[in-house]
C-alpha cells in the first residue's frame, strides 16, 4: 500500500509540473482584454445626477389609473402571441443553461459488456481457434474535466448572460405591448370623443341651415347662402362614417393585440383620462438602467466578457480525471457478484494545445473584438435612450402648455358663433361669416382632442421609455 501511495504522490506532483511549465510558455505575450469595471460595465463613465424626485419608473397598473384599460392590459399580458413566443425563447435559454451547467459536474455513466475472444493456440495452423478468452464487466464510468481556469465556469456565465437576456427580451416585449395597448386605447377615446363632437357640430349645422333657408324665405338671404350652408352641412356628415371606420378598426387593432378575435372593446371617456404627474425638472442617467434594452446591452457586455476569458483560459493545459470504470469483471457469470471480481480502472489525462495555438490566438482575437463592440454598443444604447427620454420630456411639457391657449381659443369661437348668429338674424353678419365661425370652432374642439391624445401618449411613452413596470 505505501508503494502505491508513494506512486499516486508522484504521478500527482508530475501532473502539476505539467500544468504549471505548460501555463509559463503557451499564454504569454497576448493582449489584454479591454479594461472594465469589476462588473464588466461602463456605466462609471456616464454621468449620473443626484436628484431624489427624479422620475422612477412605475409599475403599470400605478400608472394606468383607467380601470377599464387595466383590464384589457391584464387580458393582453395573457393571451399576446408575441409575449408567448419571447416565453418560449426564455424555455429555450434555460435548457441551454443546463446543458453548460451539467458540463462542469462529472459525467457518470452504466457500463456492462461481454468480450468472447477466440485465437490459435497451436503452430502450424493446429488447434485452430482453440484458445478462447472471456471477460464480463457491470459497473459505471466517471469523467470529469477538472475546470482549474474556469473555462468551464466562464462559458456557464456567459450563457447565464444570454439566459437573462431572454428575460429582459420578454420585460422588453412586455412593456412595449403595454405602452400599444394604453396608446390604442386612448386612441380609441379620442375617435369617440371626435364623433361626438362632429354630431354636435352637424346639429348647430342644421339649426344654422334652417335658419338660413326662413331668412331666405322672408327675403333676407338668397339660394346661394343656404346651398353653401347645405354643403358644409353634408361635408361635415360624410367626416361621421370616416370616424365610424377609424373607430371600428382601431376596435379591431386593440382585440389583436390582447389575443381576442375583432369586436366591441369596453372603454370610457377621453374627459374622464388623466396624464399622470411627471416630473420635468430632469432625470439621472441611473434612471435608465431600468429600460430592458439597456439591460439586455449590459448583459451583452457580460457575456462577451465571460467568452473572453474562457477564450484566454483555452490556452492553459485541461486535466480530465476518469475510472475507466468500476465495478464486477470475471471470466463466468458463476460467483460474479463476489467482492474478489470487483475491479477499478483509474484513467487521468492532461492536454496541452500545441499546434494549434494560432487557431486559439484567432479565437481571442474574435472574442475581445466583440467584448469591444459590446461595450461600444452599450454606450449607444444608453445615449439613444437618453435622448428618447428627452425629447419625450419636452414634448409632454410642450403640449401641457398648449392646454390654456386651447381653452381660450374655444371660449372665443363659442362665443364667435353665437354673435355671428345673433348679427345674422339682425341683418349686420354675412351667412359666410357665421360658416367660418362655426368651421372653425369644430377644427378648434378637434384640435383640443389631438392635444389631449397627444399628452396622454406622451406619458405612456415616457413610462416605455423610462423602463415600465414588468409586473
Amino acid at each position: 500500500m505505501n508503494k502505491i501511495n508513494i506512486k499516486l504522490k508522484l504521478i500527482s506532483l508530475s501532473l502539476v509540473l505539467l500544468i504549471a511549465l505548460g501555463s509559463c510558455g503557451t499564454y504569454k505575450n497576448l493582449p489584454d482584454a479591454p479594461v472594465v469595471n469589476s462588473d464588466g460595465m461602463l456605466r462609471s463613465e456616464l454621468p449620473v445626477e443626484s436628484d431624489s424626485n427624479a422620475i422612477k419608473p412605475v409599475e403599470w397598473r400605478q400608472h394606468f389609473q383607467d380601470a377599464r384599460l387595466q383590464s384589457l392590459i391584464s387580458e393582453g399580458l395573457s393571451n399576446n402571441i408575441d409575449l408567448q413566443l419571447a416565453l418560449k425563447r426564455i424555455e429555450q435559454s434555460e435548457a441551454t443553461l443546463m446543458i453548460s451547467r451539467a458540463a462542469m459536474a462529472p459525467n457518470v455513466a452504466g457500463a456492462a459488456q461481454i468480450n468472447h475472444t477466440r485465437t490459435s493456440n497451436g503452430k502450424n495452423g493446429e488447434d485452430f481457434l482453440g484458445y478462447t478468452s472471456n471477460v464480463n464487466s457491470l459497473g459505471v464510468s466517471i469523467t470529469w474535466e477538472a475546470d482549474i481556469w474556469s473555462k468551464l465556469g466562464n462559458q456557464s456565465k456567459a450563457k447565464y448572460a444570454a439566459y437573462l437576456q431572454t428575460q429582459e427580451y420578454r420585460n422588453l416585449v412586455q412593456t412595449t405591448l403595454v405602452a400599444n395597448i394604453a396608446n390604442g386605447y386612448y386612441n380609441l377615446l379620442a375617435l369617440d370623443d371626435q364623433l361626438r363632437i362632429t354630431r354636435e357640430t352637424i346639429e348647430l349645422l342644421k339649426k344654422s341651415a334652417e335658419t338660413i333657408s326662413a331668412l331666405k324665405e322672408s327675403g333676407q338671404q338668397n339660394a346661394a347662402a343656404v346651398e353653401q350652408s347645405l354643403a358644409l352641412l353634408y361635408s361635415t356628415e360624410i367626416s361621421v362614417s370616416t370616424l365610424q371606420v377609424a373607430i371600428r378598426e382601431q376596435e379591431n387593432a386593440l382585440s389583436l393585440l390582447i389575443g381576442r378575435i375583432p369586436g366591441p372593446v369596453d372603454r370610457g371617456t377621453l374627459a374622464d383620462e388623466k396624464t399622470p404627474d411627471v416630473l420635468v425638472k430632469g432625470f439621472p442617467v441611473a434612471v435608465l438602467s431600468f429600460r430592458p434594452d439597456v439591460k439586455q446591452a449590459e448583459l451583452a457586455v457580460r457575456q462577451a466578457l465571460s467568452v473572453t476569458k474562457s477564450a484566454k483560459a483555452a490556452f492553459y493545459p485541461s486535466l480530465v480525471l476518469s475510472t475507466g470504470s468500476f465495478g464486477l469483471a470475471a471470466g463466468t457469470f458463476s460467483g460474479f457478484f463476489t467482492p474478489e471480481n470487483l475491479a477499478l480502472q483509474l484513467v487521468g489525462g492532461i492536454t496541452q494545445p500545441i499546434f494549434n495555438r494560432k487557431q486559439l490566438k484567432g479565437n481571442l482575437k474574435i472574442a475581445q473584438s466583440q467584448q469591444e463592440e459590446s461595450l461600444i454598443s452599450f454606450r449607444n444604447v444608453m445615449l439613444k435612450a437618453g435622448q428618447e427620454v428627452s425629447n419625450l420630456l419636452y414634448g409632454l411639457n410642450t403640449s401641457l402648455g398648449k392646454n390654456e391657449l386651447r381653452n381660450k381659443q374655444i371660449a372665443s369661437l363659442n362665443n364667435a358663433v353665437d354673435y355671428t348668429q345673433q348679427l345674422l338674424l339682425a341683418g349686420e353678419a354675412t351667412y359666410t361669416e357665421v360658416l367660418n365661425a362655426q368651421q372653425s370652432l369644430l377644427n378648434a374642439q378637434l384640435s383640443g382632442v389631438k392635444d389631449k391624445l397627444e399628452q396622454l401618449q406622451y406619458s405612456v411613452n415616457l413610462y416605455r421609455a423610462l423602463g415600465g413596470g414588468v409586473n
